[in-house]
Order: structure tokens, then C-alpha cells, then sequence
């Protein structure tokens, strides 16, 4: 399944194109962004999500905040990049790839140096914006062949939120290790979590999968641990957006839930994430940032007052998943088994 979630449109000057995952399915629309704040907005209000996705955007908003300096010197370049790539940091805390691809192209500036012109400088982040775009594309199709050996012949999978193709440069890491499946000549069907409050797993997932021809029903998320009560679970496999030294996993808030029906009913529960989600600067989960967001997005669905005015709420974007409930992490290195401190640092350490 290739969806082209975003791209670079043009040489440099350029700019930023990406599908508006806030109209899907109803309308497939683009965004043309050309400041650093447009792709701040983006991020920010879920236009563009995912963790990967959202590494692949910032890494193109620096450029798009570099390119204002495109006809002046390569430290004034340096300093509008790094300007870019500090405002995009606010956008979102929980997803490490987002700092992760900050990060590079910054890393990409210190190595340019001062020497030579903006115009140098500026066509070298682009490149390496190119590069973590293309790498992304790469990993995930890594984390799909690995992942779908994984996956029982038949098998009806569970998953939560949306991890495929709109989550990331294309294919997805989740529903990756699906599609790949299927390509395996695996008879693969999947059973997706419509994921409360903004309905990812309705809106993107069940889209995903229904146009590239796999089997789909939609489920309320309260409805998978009596799914697996019933028999009709063999996996669980989700995303995640930062996932500790531990192997602690945070993703999309009720994915927590779903880990610890799967172990009361023994139906193995695996996260597929490439080694930008890894964050082994953290012991474990506990110390994950996770990301509030806004009360109106549980108390109004489409613009009307679902909840009474006043009410209190609690909205967390994200839960973690400790490494104890997860039967293994998928990534593009391989599959981390059993999932441990020790088997992650083995996996990935060295890289």
C-alpha cells in the first residue's frame, strides 16, 4: 500500500506537501505548507501524525525555515535552520522521532560548518531531509518482513490506532508487518480499534486496509477483550511513539488496555517501530513525557456539546505499555525477544 503521506515539492526554493489525515475518509485533501509555522500547525493539530511521519515533516519544516535565508551565508542559514528546528520541537512531546530527525538535520548543519554559501548549506539539509524520508521508507518495509513471520497462517489481528502508510514515509510498521503478510501469500484479516477520541483507527486504518484489499471490520475500543474472549483475536500488533531503554512502549492512549486483555487471554501482543522510536536515554516508561491534549476533544464531536459545560476532563494522548505484557518489538534489526533491557541494548545498542 503506498500512500504518499507527504513530499517535497520542487527544488529550493520549495515546499512541504502533505495529506490532511483531519479530512480522511471523507475527502482526500493536501496541505501546501511553506513556513515553519504551518508545519508547526500540522504537526500540532494532527494534520500529519504518526511517529514517523512526524520525524519526516520536521525534518522538511527546517528546511522550509532554512530556505528564508537561502540568499545569504551559510551561518545565516545555520541560524534560521536551528531557529526552525527549536520552534518545531513544541509541537508535540511523546514522539521521539520527532527529535530524533531535528536532531540529524542539525547535526547536518554542525557538519557543513560555516564554509561556502547558503545556497551549499541549504541544498545539504534538503538532502538529508531526503535521506530520513527515504531511509523511513526502507525500515518499514524491513519491519514488515520481519513482523509478518510473526503472524500465524490464518490469522485475524487486532491493532489500535493507525500505523501504516499515513504514519509514516509509506507501508507503515504495524500494518506493514500486515501487508507483508498478505503479500506472503498469509490469509490475514484484522478486527480495528476505532481509537477514542479522534478516531484514527476508524478513520485512517479501516481506510488503509480497505483499499489495499485486506480484510477489515471496525470495533469500538471497549470491544476487544470480549473479542478475545469469543476466540476471534490471534495478534494484537500496534505502533508506538517512544519506546523506552526497557522496553517500555508508549502509544495511543487504550493501547495499554489491550496488552493486558491480550495476556489474560493469551493472544500475543507485539509493537512494530523502527530504532527512531527507541529512546534509550530513558530507563523505562515512567519517565516517557505524555502529551495532554485539548478538553474540547472529548467534550464536542463534530462541533456539538457531547459532554455537560464545566465538566472535568482528562485527556492523555498516550499510554505506556510495560515490556512485561509485549511478546516482542518489531524493528528493522529484527525482533526483540524476549523484551528486556538486555535484548534491547543486544538489538540496537551497537547502533
Amino acid at each position: 500500500m503506498a500512500i504518499e503521506t507527504l513530499a517535497w515539492r520542487g527544488d529550493l526554493p520549495g515546499h512541504l506537501e502533505i495529506i490532511d489525515q483531519r479530512a480522511l475518509p471523507v475527502s482526500r485533501e493536501t496541505l501546501r505548507l511553506e513556513t515553519v509555522q504551518q508545519v508547526w500547525d500540522a504537526i500540532k493539530t494532527l494534520a500529519v501524525r504518526g511517529a514517523p511521519a512526524i520525524g519526516c515533516a520536521a525534518a522538511y519544516g527546517v528546511v522550509v525555515g532554512a530556505q528564508a535565508a537561502r540568499a545569504g551565508s551559510a551561518s545565516e542559514v545555520a541560524s534560521a535552520a536551528a531557529e526552525a528546528a527549536e520552534h518545531l520541537a513544541t509541537s508535540r512531546p511523546t514522539a521521539v522521532n520527532l527529535f530524533w530527525a531535528l536532531d540529524r538535520m542539525t547535526a547536518a548543519c554542525r557538519a557543513a560548518g560555516d564554509a561556502g554559501d547558503g545556497a551549499s548549506l541549504l541544498a545539504r539539509l534538503l538532502a538529508e531531509a531526503r535521506a530520513i524520508h527515504d531511509e523511513d521508507r526502507a525500515t518499514c518495509r524491513a519491519i514488515g518482513a520481519h513482523g509478518a513471520a510473526l503472524l500465524p497462517d490464518p490469522a485475524r489481528v487486532l491493532t489500535h490506532c493507525n500505523a501504516g502508510g499515513l504514519a509514516t514515509a509509506e507501508y507503515g510498521t504495524a500494518l506493514g508487518c500486515i501487508y507483508a503478510a498478505a503479500e506472503a501469500g498469509k490469509q490475514i484479516s484484522v478486527l480495528a480499534c476505532e481509537t477514542r477520541p479522534l478516531l484514527q483507527g476508524a478513520r485512517l486504518t479501516t481506510f488503509e486496509l480497505h483499499e489495499a484489499g485486506v480484510p477489515v471490520r471496525l470495533i469500538g475500543d471497549g470491544m476487544a477483550a470480549f473479542a478475545m474472549q469469543r476466540g476471534m483475536i490471534d495478534a494484537v500488533i500496534v505502533g508506538a511513539d517512544r519506546i523506552a531503554a526497557n522496553g517500555d512502549a508508549a502509544n495511543k492512549i487504550g493501547t495499554y488496555s489491550h496488552a493486558v486483555a491480550a495476556r489474560h487471554h493469551g493472544v500475543p501482543f507485539y509493537v512494530a517501530a523502527p530504532r527512531s522510536t527507541f529512546d534509550l536515554t530513558l530507563a523505562s516508561g515512567a519517565e516517557i513525557p505524555i502529551e495532554e491534549r485539548r478538553r474540547e476533544e472529548l467534550t464536542e464531536f463534530n462541533g456539538r456539546a457531547t459532554a455537560p459545560d464545566g465538566v472535568g476532563v482528562w485527556n492523555p494522548a498516550f499510554d505506556v505499555t510495560p515490556a512485561a505484557l509485549i511478546a516482542g518489538i518489531v524493528t528493522e534489526h529484527g525482533v526483540i525477544q524476549p523484551v528486556n533491557a538486555e535484548r534491547v541494548a543486544a538489538v540496537l545498542g551497537a547502533r
